[in-house]
């Protein structure tokens, strides 16, 4: 009797994980198109360029392609854009992921950049959750390239995790350098990140007792 051999799994013979939004309002008009299973190509442009250089950071660690186009008031104040930025990014990927098949949903990474160190811990369970802490004192009044505020990192990771839909924990463990510190938050995310939505062969269905994320 002849045996039928299954093709052997593997990553890369799997669909990729894509979805493409966009949103407008008053303040600001967004396009966005992530890949979940790329390789962490960027093209970036919302306005602000700090938080440009920050999402070309997060594509780059996490392995997402990312193209993002945001048009905004930033002769008002660059919140708007930088907010709805991170609302539209966190729906895209939490449609990419789809029913979670296979992924592996916890990721966690330590990244140091210089004197910065963050933790960042992800759960990819459907119910969103944001922790954040250890930023030093006066680092949400720093102003970076301009016409970023330090306070906008707290709320960019919170919006992200919030439409995403994923349990999000950040811990700045060190840092001085206002730039570092943001930017090492960024990249301990997109490790994290990484990590959690990565496909794992031995994962079979959804990886909750439940059978949902």
């Amino acid at each position: 009797m002849n045996s039928v051999h299954a093709e052997p799994y593997s990553p890369q013979n799997q669909p990729h994980r894509v979805a493409e939004l966009s949103r407008k309002t008053s303040e600001s008009s967004v396009e966005v198109r992530v890949d979940l299973d790329g390789t962490g190509k960027a093209e970036i442009s919302t306005g602000v360029r700090f938080y440009d250089h920050m999402l070309e950071s997060l594509a780059k660690h996490s392995l997402i392609d990312l193209r993002v186009k945001t048009v905004g008031d930033v002769d008002v104040d660059a919140h708007h854009s930088v907010e709805d930025t991170a609302i539209l990014l966190g729906q895209a990927v939490r449609e990419a992921l789809g029913d979670k098949c296979g992924i592996s949903r916890f990721g966690d990474a330590t990244v140091p950049l210089d004197e910065a160190l963050v933790q960042a811990v992800v759960d990819v369970a459907g119910r969103p959750y944001f922790v954040h802490v250890g930023e030093p004192d006066g680092q949400i009044y720093a102003i970076i390239g301009g016409d970023y505020t330090g306070s906008l990192t707290r709320h960019v990771l919170e919006s992200f995790a919030h439409h995403a839909g994923i349990a999000l924990h950040v811990r700045v463990l060190s840092g001085r350098d206002p730039h570092h510190i943001v930017e090492t938050q960024f990249k301990a995310v997109a490790r994290a990140l990484r990590a959690a939505i990565a496909r794992d062969p031995r994962v079979e269905g959804v990886p909750s007792a439940k059978g949902v994320l």
